[in-house]
């Protein structure tokens, strides 16, 4: 471990006295300087004693009733720290996993045991320390004392992770996609490099580490924190003097040679993954040294000459750094989205695996298919009155839908779990929180006014915070009817306020005169632009016009289960939660431009291809859209946006909407396809253009099947730019990945169309050509020949 961070800021433990009640027992390795009851009564949840074992979840630092004494670190600068600086400083904030337990015991006034013990975090994936946790508090029952609650402390804060990887957003946005267990495996270079032990230095896992009155000063913010300032120390290191081979990179495009076609001699052109299946475990396969002494971890040698000097740490296949003679364990790392690690607790070594694709507002292993499940049934109910806010397709919006519309225009929810437990409970709030957030992908905000788990006693407290998404097991919340919305996980029941038009009145959304726009930007629909939208032919005429009704969302939704019942992942229905509130921002971007007329803050601005035509301004979702721009969830997008303007490798055009095109126009110009292929072409141009780039080609949506369309354009000058990108793609391991997952016709169309052009291309003294690796070719039969029209 480097230096002081700490992965854990405190450790605390709770006891329930039959006499005094809840009461906080320890706090390691220091009073957190807030409300003692309120700490017990959060780790002690109501009908605890009912449950023998149970999970729960709380923060702190989030508003003044929970808000710790001690100054844990210096304030790291962020967007929201930006935002925020008008007001007073924040501390960060911190999350708490609790276990509580109930042991029978006949010796005891009543009849058992209850004990809570808890951990403080920075770190939003808490669930990796719920092993050590639960081996803490069985060890805290045989002995109690503050020693196990130091050694709890010490188990956690040794954790090494200084050879873990700082991935990037557009790397984490392509890991969370793929199922691919090898993705990024050069990434992980420092930790399949082998340990070369020092003989001065010995570690024992009974190491004791001193502790005093001292705050928790090193504590990290997150995963990616508590390693970013080493990645940038080697990054350092690694630059070194250009390439001698800076030059080809002058050179406007390569394309493979003919030596590098064999039919069956690389797994990237005809499918053959065997070359790939060895990552990872180098010393199955014997690897020929590459043209510049080093070989890659593919067991071939490089297609492609290296980058400049800054561009050498950025993953090139030849530059990986992984020498091959450098023995390692393989199965040290067996699946690429999550970084091995160790943690030694007493005589145990407990493996943990941190995952390194998740964002801020991802809390804990919380499930949207549990969700969905428990109110998408033939037993969910939804009653109270219409509101235009939440029923954006009147009495058919779906329950998960009128919950996302909820999430986004700041309602105040709250999750009620009757007699179930408030590990259950804190779960389905963890889950909302990703559900509105795109899953951590787009918006920001809702973690900082979650409460995974409330009760009666901070109640004044959370129920002043705007917007709260709670938790609770008491009923007396439904009855209070402090709330806009109450989702009850027990009946599968939603109930809207029978006030919530006195508390959020209805925004007034008048049919407006319809702008010229120079635009052709469509709707990133599931099913379609928002060209489907139509009105609805039963519209209440006492309801506001303009208001229309859309089938594309219940459309979405009946996509999500469909895909549930299929046995679909987790990870797929992320994914399309994410793409779905992408699409509602840019809903909300044309709206601005469109309707109200103004330069939107959220989006691209539109510009027309074709200088003619006007669009019809659709109001469909035009009242969740208003109330959604006065939330601070837009305040806090704008800000991400105009970051994201200054920071994406890509800049000048919006990317995804022309990927969009491409993926999902019936009618295109030729002349719009070219400059799409040329914008492209002259923009992936390095690794962080490529990743961006492939971050918005998922395999769920077939990956490079877009671009692919380009091989076979009519025009040549548009099969020649899709080439170009495809060859720059090849330059990188992450594109050969999306290349193999082509299927046969397309890559053999691609390899016919770059070895073409390689033939033309004149070999004289000034154009020095990349080498090409040897693989073992052989003459295509005429069967495989016709396949690609050669």
């Amino acid at each position: 471990m480097a230096g002081n961070a700490q992965h854990c800021s405190f450790v605390l433990l709770a006891d329930f006295d039959i006499d005094r009640g809840a009461q906080l027992t320890y706090q390691f390795p220091q009073p957190l300087g807030t409300d003692e009851g309120l700490l017990a009564n959060l780790m002690l949840p109501d009908g605890a004693e009912r449950q023998p074992e149970d999970w729960t979840i709380f923060f702190l630092n989030q508003t003044p009733f929970n808000t710790i004494a001690p100054a844990l670190s210096p304030e790291i600068e962020s967007d929201e720290t930006a935002y925020e600086r008008s007001s007073e400083t924040r501390q960060e904030l911190l999350y708490v996993l609790n276990l509580v337990r109930t042991k029978l015991d006949k010796t005891v006034r009543r009849g058992a045991i209850v004990k809570a013990m808890a951990i403080c975090t920075r770190h939003s994936f808490i669930e990796i320390f719920k092993p050590v946790l639960l081996m803490a508090l069985d060890d805290y029952f045989t002995t109690p004392s503050q020693d196990c609650l130091a050694r709890l402390f010490d188990a956690i804060n040794s954790i090494d992770i200084s050879k873990a990887p700082v991935l990037t957003r557009h790397e984490k946005l392509i890991l969370r996609t793929s199922e691919r267990k090898d993705l990024f495996i050069e990434r992980f270079e420092d930790l399949l490099r082998p340990n070369l032990p020092d003989p001065s230095t010995k570690t024992s896992s009974s190491t004791k580490v001193g502790h005093g009155n001292s705050d928790s000063i090193g504590s990290l913010n997150s995963f990616d924190e508590g390693i970013v300032l080493r990645t940038k120390e080697k990054g350092k290191e690694k630059k070194g003097p250009a390439s001698s081979l800076t030059s080809l990179q002058q050179h406007s495009q390569y394309s493979p040679s003919e030596a590098s076609f064999s039919l069956d001699g690389s797994a990237v052109w005809v499918g053959d993954e065997s070359g790939l299946d060895q990552v990872g475990q180098a010393t199955a396969v014997p690897h020929a040294p590459s043209s510049n002494g080093t070989a890659s971890i593919y067991g071939r040698k490089s297609t492609d000459a290296s980058s400049s000097s800054s561009q050498s740490q950025h993953l090139r296949r030849e530059d990986s750094g992984l020498a091959p003679s450098a023995p390692h364990n393989p199965t040290a790392l067996k699946d690429t989205h999550f970084f091995p690690a160790v943690m030694y607790y007493n005589d145990h070594m407990i493996p943990i695996r941190l995952p390194l694709s998740t964002f801020p507002e991802e809390v804990g292993d919380y499930s949207l298919i549990q969700l969905i499940q428990t109110f998408s049934g033939p037993n969910t109910v939804i009653t109270g009155p219409s509101h235009p806010h939440l029923h954006t397709s009147g009495n058919s919006t779906h329950p998960i839908i009128l919950m996302f519309n909820a999430l986004v225009t700041g309602k105040r929810i709250i999750f009620l779990g009757h007699h179930r437990p408030a590990g259950q409970v804190s779960s389905y709030v963890l889950s909302a929180c990703a559900l509105g957030s795109g899953c951590g992908t787009v918006f920001r905000g809702f973690i900082k006014r979650a409460f995974p788990y409330a009760n009666l006693t901070n109640r004044e407290e959370w129920e002043s915070i705007p917007g709260y998404i709670a938790g609770v097991t008491n009923p007396i919340f439904e009855s209070a009817g402090d709330w806009d919305l109450l989702c009850d996980i027990s009946t599968s029941r939603i109930v809207v306020s029978k006030d919530i038009a006195i508390n959020h009145p209805p925004t007034a959304v008048a049919l407006v005169p319809i702008l010229n726009r120079t635009a052709t930007l469509k709707t990133e629909g599931s099913h379609g632009s928002e060209e489907d939208f139509r009105p609805s032919k039963d519209l209440n005429p006492t309801e506001k016009r303009g208001e229309y009704k859309s089938d594309v969302d219940n459309m979405f939704m009946e996509d999500i289960i469909s895909a549930i019942s299929f046995h679909f992942g987790e990870a797929h229905v992320r994914a399309r939660f994410a793409e779905y509130t992408g699409r509602f921002v840019r809903l909300a971007s044309r709206y601005e431009e469109d309707v109200l007329g103004i330069n939107t803050t959220v989006g691209y601005p539109g510009g027309s291809y074709t200088e003619r035509s006007s669009e019809n301004s659709h109001l469909a979702n035009a009242s969740r859209i208003e109330a959604f721009r006065r939330t601070e969830i837009y305040e806090l997008y704008q800000i991400d946006f105009k970051k994201s303007l200054d920071t994406n490798p890509m800049q000048g055009f919006d990317l995804a909407h022309q990927l969009w095109r491409l993926r999902h126009a019936k009618r295109m110009s030729d002349g719009e396809v070219e400059l799409i292929m040329r914008t492209l072409a002259e923009n992936v141009q390095s690794y962080d253009q490529v990743t961006e780039l492939l971050s918005l080609l998922p395999p769920h949506h077939n990956g490079l099947l877009p671009l692919s369309f380009g091989l076979f354009h009519q025009q040549e000058i548009v099969r020649e730019l899709t080439v170009d990108v495809f060859n720059e793609l090849r330059g990188y391991s992450v594109g050969v990945y999306f290349l193999q997952a082509l299927n046969h016709f397309q890559r053999y169309a691609y390899v016919r169309q770059a070895h073409a052009r390689e033939t033309r291309i004149p070999k004289d003294s000034n154009q020095l050509l990349i080498p090409m690796p040897n693989f073992v070719s052989r003459t295509p039969s005429r069967s495989e020949l016709s396949l690609t029209g050669i």
